[in-house]
């Protein structure tokens, strides 16, 4: 049987009746649209992150969009974030009528090198988008500076990061407004799509609920131009049962990404590297090796599925070709595409599996080398 980079089958046996409970009380709730289970996730899901605030949206797209939206970011404004991202990221950007504008990543954590911030800052600049990218941080002290020294907004996108933290601050709780999804492979997913804005300013706060159901609040009258963007009830009720699992989940991963440094070491993998302060919570493993692709080949041959995060840097796609960059522009960003791939990660992971993983990686690069 295969190894997959990620299934959630084993860990969907071990807590069925949990899942099928939670959606057995909304079935017979008589609510399931904004209702009770929705605002309690909101409420448990931004305790866990230390802000006061959460807007459950239908996606980790739309949070990003919504948040944009809510911090008055739009045409004729630019973004600061990264080529090495998921395209959502920019896709939201570009959607709010905005223009992402991209710094290249620190070779070393793949994250946006903060210390290129302050060159690409202009009169038109009007938020920085830091993605905490794998499982760990930004640096977010830069962050902060540069945004506090241009009077910039920040908003944090979390959607590889639930649970991770910076000197001690949880991914979320460092900005004005932060996005995070739970798409079924995320440190906290769902069984579909779905997302969440979280801050600590009841303004956004109030805004953020208004954007996401047609403008609207009390009655049916739109206070703003919204849109329709909203966790469903099932779903907000399977996350609240799994949040109180997210612990045992991080801790797993950080189990099993601590014997990938183990087994791996000197194998001729570049093995992830945490970011001082960062306490990294392994979304995904991600390692290094110019001759990936033939790795990649030779452990599909052994029924061993990795992938790729990313592929393709933002910058170089044809959908973003209007955006005028080129080949050459980020080569740290564009060397890293080249080059990465991610190993088995999720819970329900043996240790059985990992060390098949290991020794064929062993076995691969022995004959590469």
């Amino acid at each position: 049987m295969a190894i997959k980079v990620w299934d959630y089958l084993r860990e969907y046996e071990n807590e069925k009746e949990e899942i099928h409970a939670a959606i057995e009380r909304v079935l017979k709730s008589g609510s399931l649209i904004l209702g009770e289970n929705v605002r309690n996730f909101e409420r448990e899901f931004a305790n866990y992150c230390d802000v006061s605030f959460g807007v459950g949206v239908n996606s980790g797209t739309d949070a990003i969009f919504l948040g944009l939206k809510a911090l008055g970011v739009g045409a004729g404004d630019e973004v600061i974030t990264v080529a090495n991202t998921a395209v959502p990221t920019v896709s939201a950007i570009v959607s709010a009528g905005a223009t992402p504008v991209f710094v290249d990543i620190n070779p070393d954590t793949y994250l946006m090198d903060t210390s290129l911030l302050e060159n690409l800052i202009t009169k038109r600049t009007r938020c920085i988008l830091p993605v905490h990218l794998y499982g760990q941080c930004v640096d977010m002290d830069d962050v902060r500076k540069a945004a506090n020294k241009h009077g910039l907004k920040i908003l944090e996108d979390c959607a590889q990061s639930h649970g991770a933290s910076f000197k001690g601050k949880k991914a979320g709780s460092m900005s004005d407004i932060a996005a995070f999804s739970f798409y079924p492979t995320k440190v906290l997913g769902g069984f579909g799509d779905g997302g969440m804005v979280i801050t600590n300013n009841e303004e956004l706060y109030k805004k953020l609920k208004r954007l996401r159901f047609y403008g609207m609040e009390k009655t049916y009258y739109a206070e703003d131009h919204g849109y329709n963007s909203r966790l469903d009830e099932l779903h907000a009720a399977i996350l609240l049962s799994k949040l109180t699992h997210i612990d045992e989940y991080i801790e797993r991963r950080r189990f099993l990404a601590e014997q990938y440094n183990k087994l791996l070491f000197n194998s001729g993998l570049t093995l992830p590297k945490t970011m001082q302060g960062n306490q990294h919570v392994y979304y995904l493993y991600v390692c290094r090796n110019p001759g990936r692709d033939n790795i990649i080949a030779e452990l599909k041959r052994r029924d061993i599925l990795v992938n790729i995060s990313y592929p393709w840097p933002i910058h170089t796609m044809t959908g973003y070709k209007f955006l005028g960059y080129k080949t050459g522009d980020l080569p740290h960003t564009e060397k890293a595409a080249r080059e990465i791939f991610s190993l088995p990660m999720y819970p329900s992971l043996t240790n059985e599996e990992q060390m098949i993983v290991a020794d064929a990686l062993h076995d691969i690069l022995s004959k590469i080398n």
